[in-house]
C-alpha cells in the first residue's frame, strides 16, 4: 500500500458500522473508543474553503493565535445536530475568551442556505460556518457523523475526537449530560495535559464517504506525519529517561534505529498488543488498544523506503507532555519495600515475593495508583495483591486455589504503570491491609538495586461502585514433555449480574495463546478476548471501551494453550513435565477479570 491520507482512512471506522441497522438496539449513546483507531494524534489537513459569510478560511489560519480549535460537524436536517447547536454556542462563548476558536462544518449538500442562516442567527454562534456541498472537506477529515467534534492544537494535531457530551443520542434525550467530553478535553488542553478521554463515537446521522470528492494527499514526511506516529505509539517507552532500550525523540534517533524499527513493525511485535484484530468495519473493543493500524504501518515503512524525508520543521507537532514525577499527581500515600533488593548483573532471578504492612488504621478507597520501581530498567513486571491483616501466622504468597478470589490489587508493566479510575469508582484497601509484591527482575548486564513502591490517591468519599478483580485459575494441570499445544481451561458461573470492565491473562514462558468466552444462560456465546499469540514479556491488561453486562448464570470460560516443545525458544526444559508454580520455569493458568456489581 502506498502513502495516502491517513486521517481520512484510519478514522472511517469510527462511524456507525454498516451492521448497525440489523441490531436490535434502538438507542445509541456515545461510547469510548481507542484513540489510535480514531485518528487522535495525527495531523489534520489544512482544508480551505469559503464560509457561509463569503470569506475564505483555512484551518491553519483559524488556529493563528489560538490555544486550540474546535471543528464541530452540524446539519440543519439532522435532529441531533440541531439539539446540540445551543450547546456549541455556549461552549464557544465560555471558551472563546480562553483562546479557543470554534467553527461549524455542515457536510449535508441539500441543507438550504436559508435554513443555515436561520440556525446561525437563532443559536448566536459566532464562528465560521462551512457548507461542504462537494464533500471535499468531509473526505479530507474522514467525517463519519453529523455530531462529532474535533479538538485541534496549534500544530494541527488532533487531540480529541468524538461526542460533545452524552445528553443526546439516537433514540433518547436527557435533561442534562452526565459526561461532558468536549468540555473536559478543552480543560485538559488548556492545562497542558492530555484529555482523560481522547476519543468516543458520536451518535448522529451517518455520512457516506464513498460519494465524497477525493482529497489531495500531501507527501509523507517526518515532521508532518511520522513524528506524530512515533509520538503516539512509541515515546511512552522510547524517550529520554524512558524504559525502552533506546530513545526515539528525534529524527536522527529514528533513522539510527531504522533497521530495528522496520523489523518489529513489519513483524507486528511493536507496539506491543496481542489481542486479535476486530472484524472488518468494527473498531477495537479495548480503549487501550496499541495495535498499529495497517495504514500507519504502511506509511511508516513507505517513508523509510522513500529515504525518510524530514519535511518542513513548521509542520512538526507540539512536544508531547510526559509527567516528570508521578503520572497520577502527588500521591496521598506511598508504600515502599522495607529494603532495597539486590539485582545481579547476569543470569536470571527468581520471583521476589515481599509483603509490607500498610498500617492503615481505617478502611481506604483508592481513586488511582501508580507502581514505581527505582531501577525500572531491570523490572519485567510486578503484580500486587491486597492481603488481610496479619493474624499471627504469615500467609503464603497468594496462589489461585480452585478459582477463589485472589485479592489482586495492582500491576506494573513497562509503559503501563498506573491506573486512574473513573469518577465514583474505586478499589478498597481494608483497615490493616498488607500489600504483597511479586516482582520479576531481568538482569541487564549491570548490577544494581531496586526498592519498589506504589503511590495511591484516596477518594474523598466512598465511591458508588467498587471495582473488584477475580482470578479464573486451574492449578491442577500437568503439561507433558514435548507437547506443543497443551490445552486446559478455568471457568466460573456468575452467581449475580456483573459488569465486566477489563481482562488480564497470565501465563509463563510456555504460554502460547488464550481466550476468554462468555456463555450466556440462553446458550449463546461471545468472545470477550482472543489472544492468538501470547507473549510473556508483556503482561498486558485489556480495558474494555464499553463495559460488558453479564447476567447471573453466565459462564466465563478462560482457555489457555501452552507450548512445551523444543520449538518454543523460551522453553527452559522441553523434557520436563510442567506443573503450576510461581517461577517462570513453572507455569500458571490464570485469567484475571476486573468487574463490578451491576446495579
Amino acid at each position: 500500500m502506498g502513502t495516502r491520507s491517513l486521517l481520512g482512512l484510519a478514522v472511517m471506522i469510527l462511524g456507525i458500522p454498516a451492521t448497525r441497522a440489523a441490531e436490535k438496539e434502538t438507542k445509541e449513546v456515545a461510547k469510548q473508543v481507542a484513540p489510535i483507531s480514531a485518528g487522535v494524534g495525527r495531523r489534520v489537513p489544512d482544508v480551505k474553503s469559503a464560509a457561509v459569510d463569503g470569506k475564505e478560511y483555512a484551518l491553519g489560519e483559524a488556529l493563528k493565535d489560538r490555544k486550540a480549535l474546535v471543528v464541530a460537524v452540524t446539519s440543519t436536517s439532522c435532529p441531533i445536530s440541531k439539539k446540540y447547536l445551543p450547546t456549541l454556542a455556549k461552549l464557544e462563548k465560555d471558551y472563546g475568551a480562553k483562546g479557543v476558536g470554534f467553527l461549524l462544518l455542515n457536510p449535508i449538500a441539500t441543507d438550504s442556505i436559508e435554513d443555515i442562516k436561520k440556525q446561525i442567527a437563532a443559536s448566536a454562534f459566532q464562528g465560521p460556518y462551512f457548507h461542504d456541498k462537494d464533500g471535499s472537506i468531509t473526505k479530507s477529515l474522514g467525517l463519519t457523523t453529523t455530531t462529532e467534534v474535533f479538538v485541534i492544537d496549534p500544530t494541527r494535531t488532533m487531540v480529541y475526537r468524538g461526542a460533545i457530551d452524552d445528553q443526546y443520542g439516537i433514540g433518547y434525550s436527557t435533561d442534562a449530560p452526565k459526561r461532558t467530553y468536549l468540555k473536559d478535553a478543552l480543560d485538559a488542553v488548556l492545562a497542558g495535559k492530555e484529555p482523560a478521554v481522547r476519543a468516543t463515537s458520536a451518535p448522529g446521522c451517518t455520512l457516506d464517504l464513498d460519494s465524497a470528492k477525493a482529497a489531495a494527499v500531501p507527501k509523507v514526511t517526518y515532521h508532518n506525519r511520522i513524528s506524530r506516529l512515533i509520538q503516539q505509539n512509541c515515546l511512552e517507552c522510547h524517550r529520554t529517561g524512558g524504559v525502552g532500550p533506546f530513545a526515539l525523540n528525534t529524527l536522527e534517533d529514528v533513522i539510527a534505529h531504522k533497521g530495528m524499527i522496520q523489523k518489529v513493525v513489519d513483524k507486528g511485535s511493536m507496539p506491543p498488543w496481542f489481542a486479535a484484530k476486530p472484524a472488518k468495519g468494527e473498531h477495537s473493543p479495548f480503549v487501550n488498544d496499541r495495535a498499529l493500524p495497517d495504514v500507519d504501518k504502511a506509511d511508516l515503512l513507505a517513508w523509510f523506503k522513500d529515504g525518510a524525508p524530514a519535511g518542513a520543521k513548521a509542520d512538526a507537532p507540539q512536544t508531547r507532555p510526559f509527567p516528570e514525577d508521578w503520572a497520577i499527581g502527588k500521591p496521598d500515600q506511598i508504600f515502599q519495600l522495607d529494603a532495597a533488593i539486590d539485582i545481579k548483573a547476569t543470569g536470571v532471578m527468581a520471583y521476589q515475593n515481599l509483603i509490607i504492612d500498610t498500617k492503615l488504621d481505617e478502611e481506604k478507597w483508592i481513586q488511582s495508583y501508580e507502581v514505581r520501581p527505582t531501577a525500572k530498567e531491570v523490572v519485567h513486571h510486578v503484580l500486587i495483591w491486597a492481603l488481610p491483616p496479619k493474624t499471627g501466622v504469615e500467609l503464603l504468597p497468594p496462589r489461585a486455589r480452585g478459582g477463589e478470589a485472589s485479592g489482586f490489587f495492582a500491576a506494573y508493566v513497562p509503559g503501563n504503570s498506573f491506573q486512574i479510575f473513573p469518577d465514583n469508582f474505586g478499589k478498597k484497601l481494608s483497615k490493616g491491609a498488607r500489600l504483597h509484591f511479586q516482582i520479576h527482575y531481568t538482569p541487564n548486564g549491570t548490577a544494581t538495586t531496586d526498592r519498589m513502591q506504589i503511590g495511591v490517591k484516596y477518594a474523598a468519599k466512598k465511591p458508588e461502585t467498587e471495582l473488584k478483580v477475580f482470578g479464573l485459575a486451574n492449578p491442577k494441570f500437568e503439561i507433558p514433555p514435548g507437547d506443543d499445544n497443551y490445552k486446559n481451561t478455568a471457568e466460573i458461573k456468575l452467581p449475580f449480574d456483573v459488569t465486566l470492565t477489563g481482562l488480564m491473562p497470565h501465563m509463563h514462558v510456555r504460554g502460547k495463546a488464550c481466550k476468554y468466552v462468555a456463555e450466556f444462560p440462553d446458550g449463546t456465546t461471545k468472545v470477550l478476548l482472543d489472544v492468538p499469540h501470547y507473549d510473556f514479556n508483556w503482561q498486558l491488561g485489556y480495558k474494555l471501551a464499553e463495559p460488558a453486562l453479564l447476567p447471573k448464570g453466565t459462564k466465563i470460560i478462560y482457555t489457555a494453550w501452552f507450548d512445551n516443545s523444543d520449538k518454543n525458544p523460551a522453553n527452559p526444559d522441553p523434557k520436563k513435565t510442567v506443573k503450576w508454580g510461581p517461577q517462570t520455569f513453572d507455569e500458571m493458568l490464570l485469567g484475571y477479570i476486573e468487574f463490578h456489581m451491576t446495579k
